[in-house]
């Protein structure tokens, strides 16, 4: 992680023309995911729009802008927001986003906690064999929403997966590092050909408008609040921050082996999540979904190879930009859900890809039998959950229900074995040559 992979570090050397292609394709990349949660919640598109684009920028900052992560809408959420406000329900949403508001605060105790004590001893219980199938396991549960969009059309989604790899593997110049928005417009072109693409919404919407108003917002409830829907809604959304703030370790994981830069050493854990948390917190204040950092983006970084965190903060400009026009929103959401899907195929494999590069990379041994049942649990029980008919782990402490996601089930257990399984005395002389290397390598653990 620590060495520099081959890739283009300062995009300002392709020229601004260039640059601001790459930033449309970043911007393309999550806008699908993105979106939908404001779909199947019923918050505002232009606000989820307006809030990715500033959480981003604000993230940039407290990262000191070495960080190329963009922050898009967050599905961690969606059982909460579902919980309080059943059917998106516009009277209750204000309540869900508070809860998720006082999620976001969490994310700043922990960044707190980091910076008192070190995030070394917050590391030492993410090693590679945690995060490495973590990692695999963000890309392969999103692969699921990937296929299920594909099959709205097979044809227009293999188009996009073909372009995007034909253009990735033969293209020159240009051509070979914005694979993915080529991948959309040529599949996008198709879908309007075979007649798949609705323009009703695109005549009726407006160029300009604001994207959100203030009875859509959190401060809106306070008028005459409900107290005890206040208390409901910050405990039972509240602890679903610790399960996102695993999956914030594993995206920043994923990105430091991208990049080949470690961002958990500099800027610092305890930055990226105090960018991630108030992100959210100012999303959910104005009626927006909580953000967290994009596996989609993450998958451009890897295809594209240009890791300059000024691509992102261009993406980012767009979408503010885009919330302010339900034009060109309507256009954008247009787009085919199996051209989304296409393209993601590939953009949630590179995720995986890189969450075996980093287990390769790091040399990690699966002669150990601890390293074995480590990753076998995470897999296991983060793919098999997340695929099962329930989706979740759901189950009630006192009158609080609680529902863990697959990736969170599969990640808290493997930071849990990892740090109560013991490493093995035998497990270390099979490896070892000779006693002096057995010395060797138990003082290097130390």
């Amino acid at each position: 992680m620590g060495e520099k992979k081959q890739g283009i570090y300062d995009a300002s050397t392709l020229g601004r023309p260039r640059m601001l292609i790459l930033g449309l394709q970043h911007m393309f990349a999550m806008f699908g995911a993105t979106v939908l949660v404001p779909a199947l919640t019923g918050l505002s598109v232009s606000a989820t729009l307006l809030f990715a684009g500033l959480g981003t920028l604000l993230f940039h900052v407290l990262t000191k802008g070495k960080v190329p992560a963009f922050l898009g809408s967050s599905f961690a959420f969606l059982g909460g927001y579902a919980a309080i406000a059943p059917e998106g329900d516009k009277k209750l949403l204000p309540y869900a986003c508070l809860g998720v508001l006082c999620a976001g605060a969490l994310y700043l105790v922990l960044a707190a906690l980091i910076k008192a004590f070190g995030q070394k001893k917050v590391m030492r219980f993410f090693p590679p064999i945690v995060t490495g199938p973590i990692i695999i396991a963000i890309g392969l549960t999103l692969s699921s929403s990937a296929i299920n969009n594909c099959e709205q059309s097979w044809i227009v989604a293999l188009i996009a997966i073909f372009v995007v790899v034909v253009c990735n593997i033969y293209g020159k110049g240009m051509i070979k590092i914005v694979p993915i928005i080529l991948g959309v417009i040529v599949s996008y072109a198709s879908a309007v050909a075979i007649g798949l693409v609705d323009f009703t919404h695109v005549k009726e919407a407006a160029w300009v408008g604001l994207p959100f108003k203030m009875e859509d917002t959190v401060i809106h409830i306070f008028k005459s609040p409900d107290k005890s829907l206040i208390l409901t809604a910050i405990i039972t959304i509240m602890p679903i921050a610790l399960a996102t703030m695993v999956e914030h370790i594993g995206d920043i994981s994923a990105i430091s082996s991208t990049t080949g830069k470690n961002f958990i050493e500099d800027p610092g854990l305890h930055r990226t999540l105090l960018g991630d948390g108030l992100a959210t917190m100012l999303a959910s204040l104005f009626g927006a979904p909580a953000n967290t950092t994009y596996g989609e983006n993450t998958g451009v970084l890897s295809l594209t190879k240009v890791y300059d965190p000024k691509v992102i903060r261009i993406a980012a400009y767009f979408a503010v930009l885009l919330s302010f026009s339900p034009k060109v929103a309507a256009v954008i959401t247009s787009i085919p859900a199996a051209t989304i899907g296409g393209v993601s195929i590939v953009l949630y494999g590179m995720i995986s890809a890189v969450g075996v590069r980093n287990v390769v990379e790091n040399q990690t041994d699966f002669s150990k039998s601890r390293n074995i049942i480590i990753a076998a649990l995470i897999l296991g029980l983060a793919i098999g959950i997340n695929y099962s008919s329930a989706g979740a782990v759901a189950f009630s402490i006192g009158s609080l229900k609680i529902s863990l996601s697959g990736l969170a089930v599969g990640a808290l257990v493997g930071i849990i074995l990892n740090a109560v399984l013991p490493m093995e005395e035998k497990e270390y002389k099979g490896l070892a040559k000779d006693n002096d290397l057995l010395k060797e390598e138990k003082g290097s653990d130390k």
